[in-house]
């Protein structure tokens, strides 16, 4: 079932004159904008990966990950019933998500057609008591009914690796092996290696040798 939330983003990339769920071929579109496919994608990018190497073929195509980094939790006594609870969701999203995803696309992203937009949102979550035979046994079980648009904080736009590989803040020595990359991102090193992978695959680094077990990494020259 599609979510308010999903609804909320169609109409923003809409716009003016735009159509929405369009049939293009085998797929259904969520958006066209004059030569141009956008693809609202809230789940994991591979469910989509197939779908879009087929239509960059022949169209331009946006992707549109949100990434949700601020959750306000509304607990209903049951589906479409009264609101008992309001609390914030203690987890926090953050730009570097996205790489978890990206894992997975590298054999995509990127292409000369393909631009990939990451809004950052705030939403509510509608949730409701799980009560089924099959949820009994989890203590905080809950289902989803809705997730609504609170508001977007920014809008990340890529089109090649050079891009993502802005956003690490701070310059990482040449070279870098992936310890020096969690430091500059403030993550955990596994995250880093995660990483660095989607640079190297991206062409946006090379890996230029080791240091003991470490493999050694030069960022790709900005384009000029």
């Amino acid at each position: 079932m599609e979510t308010s939330l999903h609804r909320e983003l169609k109409t923003r990339y809409a716009g003016d004159g735009a159509r929405t769920e369009v049939p293009v071929g085998r797929y259904r579109i969520d958006v066209v904008r004059g030569d141009q496919l956008v693809e609202i994608q809230h789940g994991s990018l591979s469910s989509i990966r197939d779908k879009v190497r087929r239509l960059l073929q022949e169209h331009r195509v946006l992707v549109v990950k949100p990434i949700v980094v601020r959750k306000l939790l509304v607990k209903c006594a049951a589906k479409g019933g009264r609101v008992t609870a309001r609390r914030a969701s203690p987890k926090r999203g953050s730009i570097l998500d996205l790489f978890d995803e990206l894992v997975h696309f590298t054999r995509v992203f990127p292409h000369r057609r393909l631009t990939l937009e990451v809004p950052l949102v705030e939403i509510e979550e509608w949730r409701y008591p799980g009560h089924g035979r099959r949820r009994r046994w989890r203590r905080n079980d809950h289902v989803i009914e809705d997730q609504k648009l609170l508001g977007v904080r920014r809008v990340y736009r890529f089109h090649t690796g050079a891009d993502l590989a802005r956003l690490v803040p701070c310059p990482v020595p040449r070279p870098f092996h992936t310890g020096h990359l969690a430091e500059s991102l403030g993550v955990q090193r596994w995250v880093a290696q995660r990483i660095a992978y989607c640079f190297r695959r991206m062409g946006a680094a090379r890996e230029v040798g080791k240091q003991g077990n470490a493999r050694l990494y030069e960022l790709a020259p900005a384009p000029g």
